[in-house]
């Protein structure tokens, strides 16, 4: 097959027009093309409007052809190598443990079960079904279950947000995590496009087919249990214990996969305690900013704003500040809404969610400022959850209790006074805004920055800065505000015990977590396979 990138269609463009397209950059008549893979799919709105394919053909005679058409848009089709899981193996002396069910941990004991391991999985929140409904009636009411919430239950923090399954780095595992994904349900589109998303209401059934996979490989999955302990020796894991629906009670472990999200603060100051390395990291926080997605499209799309043939625009923006500060904006919602997502008590924390569809109202997105340790007041490594509970409790009383959110309009933000109510911007967060001056949430760095920075960013994109943009306070959670050290054995300093994912430090969303706990499985793995030779 041949590779042909770079293949610009006009928005609404068929089939029959990419096949025609592909046969023009070959060189060759359409019939000669006798099939047509598309590989990637995005949008360009940079100078215009086009959806920009890449695609393989199959044809007779291609080294001619690749020879006649001297187009540097087309090469030799070089199949990307597949992920491969470990070979099943006889299993471990005792069960290796993975806790946490979101996607690092999710994937890291899928690998573990498909190499014969049958591992336990612990999760503290509950199974996406039950979860889903605990999770609506606290946007309705305010009224926070502590076990189950946005961060905590099956599927983690990302089964209430977009599914953006985006990455910087280039992995084998990621296409695997993909197909994984679309044969337990999720849109066959995040195969080919260029930023694939799931989707709220996909990921709901998608999370249900990976259970029921990992079910039938033998994993013991235990919903409503929670870490409470390490039990060592020497430096040596040897068990855990765990609290259930049933009591507490203890486990043997000699192999532990931590995959705990960035909101496991109970976790992070348990392990703390027990002498598990960590540290504190930079991160960033901020607010949700809204604007009604039709004035999106027509400021990314311009003439083609509107068309049944383009998705619901979004963006990416960012600026660094002369005093050294950068605002950005993080986890884009097109179509979506701001939702709460707290998960103690006298807290308001702020997220986006949207459906695969993308198809509400506003679009969100947040609108964060970097900050570092040296920001947090204190040098425990667990500085930085204060700095956020700090936030999160000081919106939680702007907000008058019951989880509603103090919100402002940019116009009002930026001549430092309070809102008295919205414009052509509706606030989507449930259960309710207080419209307020959310200069007594933030830290004044924060709020200088974000004011600074605005103006600029409507410079960017028309009307990012636009006077009835909403802002919604506050976004805390952009990630985890602690990391656990791991050697190259991929183990923290306690033997047996393998941090991984978003709440241990290292990835930035689903995709990049679910490879990450991959990595921790197949060290594991490695390992363990290395001790029976010794």
């Amino acid at each position: 097959m041949l590779k042909i990138e770079n293949l610009r269609l006009p928005p609404g463009a068929g089939p029959e027009a990419l096949a025609q397209a592909a046969a023009k950059a070959l060189r060759v008549p359409p019939e000669a093309v006798r099939r047509l893979e598309i590989l990637s799919r995005s949008i360009d709105a940079r100078e215009g409007v086009a959806v920009i394919y890449t695609v393989a053909a199959a044809l007779e005679n291609e080294t001619a052809v690749l020879r006649r058409c001297r187009n540097k848009k087309v090469h030799r089709f070089e199949q990307e190598p597949d992920y491969h899981p470990p070979e099943p193996r006889l299993p471990l002396d005792v069960r290796p443990v993975v806790v946490g069910a979101g996607p690092a941990g999710l994937f890291a004991a899928l690998v573990l079960a498909l190499a014969g391991q049958e591992p336990i999985l612990l999760e503290r929140g509950r199974p996406v079904e039950a979860r889903k409904a605990d999770v609506e009636k606290f946007w309705s009411t305010g009224e926070l279950d502590l076990t189950s919430n946005v961060p905590f239950g099956e599927g983690g923090a990302g089964a209430f947000s977009d599914g953006k399954l985006n990455t910087g780095t280039r992995d084998p595992r990621h296409r695997f995590i993909l197909r994984t994904l679309a044969a337990a349900g999720a849109p066959e589109d995040i195969l080919i496009d260029a930023k694939p998303h799931i989707g709220t209401d996909y990921l709901y059934i998608t999370l249900q087919n990976l259970r029921k996979t990992l079910l039938s490989l033998g994993t013991d999955i235990r919903f409503e249990a929670r870490l409470t302990d390490l039990r060592t020796e020497n430096g040596v894991l040897k068990g855990i214990a765990v609290e259930g629906p049933e009591g507490a009670y203890e486990l043997p472990c000699q192999s532990l996969i931590l995959a705990p999200g960035h909101s496991a603060r109970d976790t992070f100051a348990m392990l703390y305690q027990r002498g598990v390395q960590m540290e504190a990291k930079p991160f960033a926080v901020g607010v949700r900013i809204e604007h009604r997605q039709a004035d999106c499209d027509a400021a990314r799309y311009r003439e083609y704003a509107g068309h049944p043939g383009l998705p619901a625009a979004s963006y990416k923006l960012a600026c660094h500040l002369p005093n050294g500060r950068s605002v950005f904006s993080f986890c884009v919602c097109p179509g979506g809404k701001v939702v709460a997502a707290a998960s103690e008590a006298g807290q308001v924390v702020t997220n986006g969610m949207s459906e695969f569809a993308r198809a509400e109202e506003n679009i969100n997105g947040g609108l964060l400022v970097n900050v570092t340790p040296e920001d947090f007041g204190s040098s425990s490594p667990l500085a930085g959850i204060e700095f956020q509970r700090r936030m999160e409790a000081a919106a939680y009383t702007l907000g008058g209790g019951g989880c509603r959110a103090p919100a402002q309009r940019v116009e009002d933000f930026l001549k430092n006074r309070a809102s008295a109510g919205p414009g052509r911007v509706r606030p989507s967060y449930r259960p309710g805004v207080v419209w307020t001056d959310l200069r007594q949430c933030l830290p004044p760095f924060v709020a200088d920055a974000l004011a600074e920075a605005l103006p600029i960013l409507g410079r960017k994109l028309q009307g990012f800065d636009a006077s009835d943009a909403v802002l919604t306070a506050v976004e805390s959670r952009s990630s985890s505000p602690v990391r656990i050290p791991r050697d190259d054995s991929g183990q923290a300093n306690i033997q047996g015990l393998y941090p991984c994912g978003e709440g241990a430090g290292y990835a930035g969303g689903i995709l990049s977590a679910a490879a990450d706990g991959m990595r921790c499985a197949e060290t594991l793995l490695e390992k363990s396979a290395s001790a029976l030779l010794e």
